[in-house]
């Protein structure tokens, strides 16, 4: 059984990089962060335990698609960063980029350990955040390149915790499942913007790229209506 399991999770490394492809360092950082996840999973659910086989294609891949839509990308603050998707993902592929760094935004304390434990053994530039996302995000110093989050919260409340690092010029990519057009029609209502949405390179969901947003002027309550 260890050897259909081992053979099932080689077969979707290798779909992964075929999608993704990176070079021979970032793999061994990838491997031994993949290591730790797996190690840590058997006490703290970092990942939902039936995409284990599918690990690599399911979350590896997915985070690195990221690069390729801002390629001069150095400094990125990830939202919730929980297992270290796709913060520490990117973390290992900038590793040998002079400059490049990652924060790491996650309120939980076992994660935010996790993630501290992730830099360490894969000698990946980042910083953990222990905090919530809201207290957080506008104490970063410093220039900030690109803003990103995955399965974190509705669009809407994305934009919010990102605005003020995009008001200071970051992008911000969103990894974001099939109800993607509801969860912008619903933002729409609260932010001014111009979405580009790419296709997920490993199926089913979509990156929403967002360069510039402005908070709509209205006298709303809570559930979104005119008071």
């Amino acid at each position: 059984m260890a050897k259909q399991i081992n053979a099932v999770v080689a077969a979707d490394k290798a779909a992964a990089l075929i999608l993704t492809p990176v070079s021979r360092e970032t793999e061994a950082r990838l491997d031994r962060y993949v290591d730790l996840l797996l190690e840590w999973q058997a006490k703290t659910n970092l990942v939902a335990s039936s995409t284990l086989p599918n690990l690599w294609t399911r979350h590896i891949a997915d985070s690195l698609q990221l690069l390729a839509l801002v390629p001069a990308a150095k400094v990125w603050v990830d939202l919730g960063s929980g297992g270290g998707f796709p913060g520490v993902v990117l973390a290992c592929a900038l590793a040998e980029t002079p400059g490049a760094t990652v924060h790491l935004v996650e309120r939980n304390a076992r994660k935010a350990a996790f993630l501290r434990e992730a830099l360490r053994v894969t000698s990946a530039r980042g910083m953990v955040h222990l905090a919530e996302i809201g207290d957080t995000v506008e104490r970063i110093t410093g220039p900030v390149d690109c803003v990103t989050a995955r399965a974190v919260a509705p669009l809407s409340q994305l934009i919010g915790f990102a605005e003020p690092v995009m008001r200071k010029g970051a992008k911000a990519l969103f990894l974001k499942g099939q109800d993607v057009e509801a969860e912008l029609t619903e933002a729409t209502k609260y932010w001014k913007m111009t979405p580009h949405l790419h296709s997920s390179r490993t199926g089913g969901g979509w990156i929403v790229e967002l360069d510039q947003v402005e908070r709509r002027d209205q006298s709303a309550n809570v559930d979104g209506h005119r008071a």
